[in-house]
């Protein structure tokens, strides 16, 4: 197995979105490691006897940053790989730049080696570091003041009849209360909303005027949408 960095598409597209650090590897291994996607933000471990490891010199490496870059999500695989999205805290969006993702995949890269030295980590580590992407999940409630103003996809269930229904929509956030711990909602201003009023045409008045009241527990999945 050959050691591998590699280094998303989705944020180094930005310069155009995507270029990769890669050693030993074919074109075709390339770009399957490029399309792997992590599930959702947070930590998940494969259950290796190295994974603890490889986390906490993922934690040390980020705290170099001086608190401008953050852990979005870690994954380890058995399969000996790595998966890692960080974020800007610094940049409303969330993306790194692609100077941020080079710098830490190469510190990390530096940790990793020292510690299959070291032999608390196995040897040819595969690193694969991304940003969280255009859709990146909003976690709830602490990213919803950040990304207000965007267009969001929403998956929540409701229980009108005492039974359990879910549903979605592309919503814009109206406001949102953290002692009530609830959002109020309404219809994004995109196209697949807009086509639901006619081709070409506008929101209508009944989209323009409806909301939905939504207790954070009830939201299954937030995430950013894209209009492209």
């Amino acid at each position: 197995m050959m050691k591998t960095t590699t280094l998303s598409w989705m944020t180094l597209m930005m310069r155009h979105q995507w270029m990769m650090i890669i050693t030993g590897m074919s074109l075709w291994r390339m770009r399957l490691n490029c399309m792997m996607e992590m599930e959702a933000e947070g930590v998940s471990l494969a259950g290796t006897w190295w994974d603890e490891k490889a986390f906490e010199i993922a934690e040390e490496v980020i705290l170099t940053f001086e608190g401008d870059l953050k852990i979005y999500a870690f994954k380890t695989l058995p399969n000996f790989t790595i998966q890692v999205r960080i974020e800007k805290l610094s940049n409303k969006s969330g993306s790194p730049s692609m100077e941020d993702i080079e710098a830490f995949s190469r510190t990390y890269r530096t940790r990793l080696d020292e510690a299959e030295l070291a032999r608390s980590v196995p040897e040819n580590l595969c690193l694969e570091v991304s940003s969280p992407g255009v859709e990146r999940v909003v976690r709830m409630p602490q990213d919803l003041d950040r990304y207000k103003d965007r267009p969001m996809y929403v998956k929540y269930v409701t229980d009108a009849t005492g039974s359990l229904s879910e549903s979605d929509g592309i919503f814009r956030l109206v406001s949102f209360d953290m002692e009530t711990k609830c959002c109020i909602w309404g219809v994004a201003d995109v196209r697949i909303n807009r086509e639901k009023a006619g081709k070409g045409r506008p929101l209508n008045k009944k989209q323009r005027e409806w909301q939905l009241n939504t207790p954070f527990d009830s939201l299954r999945l937030v995430r950013l949408y894209s209009d492209i």
